[in-house]
């Protein structure tokens, strides 16, 4: 038998958005639920030229369509055409266009003491060096001529409220001197870093690719070819006394699919960082734990909901231990609940449990965070 989690998340009401928004729903939703193949292609086309008048226009629709997704299937499929307009045509682009891109960094950091806060400034003092481990390791298929900022920046950097005017500033028109591009200006993101337990933070390399028509720029090698040359560039600008600092660079994508595979990558690796610690301290101590998977309610959530992964022994259950997983509006939780069932897995923790419902976000009783930490939950595999 499964347990398949259900959806915490609370979905605009179809009235909540604007009326263009509205029609642009509708439109997804019959794409979705089309009999044919052709009437799909039909009307994911004019979903598209609809977010693409949009995102040229910097119209306030664009990000309101987003935001009043009713559920997450429009949610998932509203993503995907967006990828797909950033994407464009190879074949009937320019003779030369900009590419833009993005490289994800995740970035685990730590105070060795105790004593005060330290904030990491977030910009690399040569981008040039990242640029030329990209180009020795071929990393754009051909394409030669790139930059990027030197600026760590946020997710809200290329997210969908800033998107237009990303995209508007890498146009062609940015290059410098007919040959070399000029980097995109982001603003830096500095990382603060609060305590000795690791935090874990998200930030992005943010360039620009000169490409010629009907290549594509994005479809060459993964980090292995360059991660390494990266990965020690940022160290050696990050790094400030009395911090422990690991960056982890994943693999370039546009901007839409950077963001959402960077996102992914930041809730993977604080996970698995949580549970590499709390295991280590069950271990030591009482032996074993369980572990309870719980969708719930939570109003400081994207979305207003999320999945928790509690850990707790039935010898030391003030002991007991516990991890928010975010939930994005583009994503399953069927997904996002595999990815923890498959850590666990990988942790060598037998017993995995799956308590069935919708939770609040707080214990009535106690007024702190719910955490289950007993055994009533029963036995249940994931979907």
């Amino acid at each position: 038998m499964t347990q398949e989690l259900p959806d915490p998340r609370t979905w605009p009401a179809a009235r909540a958005a604007p009326p263009a928004a509205a029609s642009l729903h509708r439109i997804v939703s019959d794409a979705i639920d089309a009999s044919t193949r052709r009437d799909a292609e039909r009307l994911d086309a004019a979903a598209r030229s609809i977010i693409t008048q949009w995102l040229e226009a910097h119209s306030s629709e664009f990000a309101a369509a987003f935001e009043t997704a009713p559920s997450v299937q429009v949610a998932r499929h509203l993503h995907r055409l967006l990828a797909d307009v950033e994407a464009g045509d190879p074949q009937t682009a320019p003779p030369l266009r900009t590419t833009l891109c993005a490289l994800p960094v995740v970035v685990v950091v730590a105070l060795e003491a105790r004593a005060g806060d330290v904030t990491l400034p977030a910009v690399l003092a040569d981008p040039s060096v990242v640029e030329a481990a990209l180009r020795d390791a071929n990393a754009f298929a051909g394409a030669r001529t790139l930059a990027f900022s030197p600026a760590l920046a946020a997710a809200s950097a290329i997210d969908v409220a800033a998107l237009p005017g990303v995209l508007a500033r890498g146009m062609l028109g940015e290059t410098h001197d007919g040959s070399m591009l000029r980097p995109l200006d982001v603003a830096p993101a500095p990382i603060r870093v609060t305590g000795t337990t690791e935090g874990v933070h998200l930030r992005f390399l943010v360039g620009a690719v000169l490409t010629a028509r009907g290549s594509d720029p994005l479809a060459g090698p993964a980090p292995q070819r360059w991660g390494t040359t990266v990965a020690s560039a940022l160290l050696r600008d990050l790094r400030t006394p009395g911090v422990t600092l690991l960056a982890l660079p994943r693999p370039l994508a546009r901007l839409v699919p950077a963001l959402a595979q960077g996102r992914a990558a930041q809730r993977e690796v604080a996970a698995q960082i949580f549970a590499s610690n709390a295991l280590r301290k069950f271990r030591a101590s009482v032996g074993e734990p369980i572990a309870v998977i719980s969708s719930h309610r939570a109003d400081d959530a994207p979305g207003g909901g999320e999945l928790r992964l509690s850990l707790s022994s039935p010898f030391a259950l003030r002991d007991a231990e516990g991890f928010r997983c975010q939930l994005y509006p583009y994503e399953s939780v069927r997904d996002v609940a595999t990815m923890l069932r498959d850590l666990l897995r990988d942790c060598r923790v037998q017993d995995v449990r799956v308590r069935p419902g919708v939770h609040p976000d707080v214990d009535p009783q106690t007024g702190v965070r719910l955490l289950f930490k007993d055994a009533e939950a029963a036995p249940q595999p994931l979907h």
